[in-house]
């Protein structure tokens, strides 16, 4: 029977990100992925790297997430094409401004510096963008990476270093025993243990919880997103709206990525598709946003398997039920950003006992013991 000090179920980015913080504090770490390292969620999403507009219980794990993007090269031998482009959310009327402003005090706190920008600020700067915008705000600092590249470069990384990195390796089952963790593999006879076990599988990371008595509903979505092809450098940072609807960036290469609406997805067949008529609808946002979209040609559409919670907020910290058990799972569709802070916070959990970066709000307590929403945490 092969023992490790920690187990990690999931290879999406979170996962990759703690099986490499955990090796370099010294533990001997198995990571299980039943398909491929950054197949799920960690690989299909839009690749912003955003701190603005994020819930307070997320900004201080977003703070620490970009100090890590920012030495990504030197952390995993290469950079993921992550570019400080800036992101802007622009403002519709007076209420969203007035958001805006009250959003930069908050971020303010937490060492976010935002830019409010009037109308005019937009016209002088951003003459691409479509009418209607009464204003912005800039995050200077955020911008965007390619989702296909960081999990994948986090897992070989981890690899190198000594970490047991299975890929088509699925986890049948696990459960608690006196010294730790013991895991089924399916197809397999041998057991593995572990002394310790993070659960960072995605939308099937309630499932795992499950295993150990933790009970919350976490849903699935398909975010819908569409890519075009190559055109001229056009738009500078990535671009979104107040209250969500469209959201835009232009990449290295020239193709402009954008996302809208969702798909469709069935976790139990692992099954997801985007939908037609909602790729259309996110085509037309995009050419409102910026005109001179109208004649580009959009070359492929695609969605992938997510986890959502109630409150829109992940899960992150250590089991109610089970000591020795880390959950990180239900990041709704704006986890990648997070996942290298994650990862880092997970390997501090597990193996010192506690965490520089503070998590309270995202902690499984906030859910009753029916796995119902108590309060949704304070905006």
């Amino acid at each position: 029977m092969t023992r490790f000090d920690v187990a990690i179920v999931g290879g999406g980015l979170a996962g990759c990100s703690a099986a490499l913080h955990a090796r370099l504090k010294g533990a001997s770490v198995i990571l299980l992925e039943r398909g491929r390292c950054g197949g799920q969620a960690s690989g299909v999403n839009y690749g912003g790297v955003r701190q603005q507009g994020r819930h307070p219980a997320e900004l201080p794990l977003a703070c620490r997430s970009r100090q890590i993007w920012g030495r990504l090269a030197e952390l995993v031998g290469t950079d993921c094409e992550f570019t400080a482009t800036g992101h802007l959310k622009l403002a519709r009327n007076d209420a969203d401004m007035q958001s805006l402003l009250a959003y930069r005090d908050i971020a303010r706190d937490y060492g976010i510096d935002l830019e409010i920008l009037s109308a005019a600020d937009l016209q002088c700067r951003y003459p691409y963008l479509g009418d209607g915008y009464c204003g912005a705000s800039l995050c200077a600092a955020d911008g965007q990476a390619n989702p296909r590249l960081a999990a994948p470069a986090f897992a070989r990384k981890a690899q190198e270093l000594g970490v047991t990195v299975r890929e088509h390796c699925e986890l049948e089952h696990a459960e608690k025993v006196a010294d730790g963790f013991q895991l089924t593999i399916k197809g397999e006879t041998e057991q593995l243990t572990a002394c310790r076990l993070i659960n960072t599988a995605g939308a099937w990371g309630a499932r795992v919880a499950r295993w150990f008595g933790d009970e919350v509903d976490e849903q699935v979505m398909a975010p819908n997103m569409c890519v075009t092809e190559p055109v001229a450098p056009l738009i500078g940072p990535n671009l979104g709206i107040c209250g969500g609807s469209i959201y835009l960036r232009q990449t290295k290469n020239g193709s402009v990525v954008f996302g809208a609406g969702l798909g469709v997805a069935d976790a139990d067949r692992l099954w997801a598709r985007p939908l037609a008529d909602v790729s259309m609808e996110a085509a037309r946002g995009a050419i409102a946003m910026v005109p001179q979209l109208a004649n580009v040609l959009v070359v492929r559409t695609w969605t992938g398997i997510e986890g959502r919670m109630p409150d829109g907020l992940p899960v992150l910290g250590e089991s109610r039920k089970a000591q020795g058990l880390f959950h990180a799972f239900g990041f709704s569709g704006h986890g990648f950003q997070l996942g290298p802070a994650v990862g880092a916070v997970l390997s501090e959990l597990c193996l010192d006992g506690s965490s520089t970066t503070p998590i309270d709000g995202l902690s499984l307590g906030r859910f009753g013991l029916a796995g119902a929403l108590v309060s949704a945490p304070s905006t």
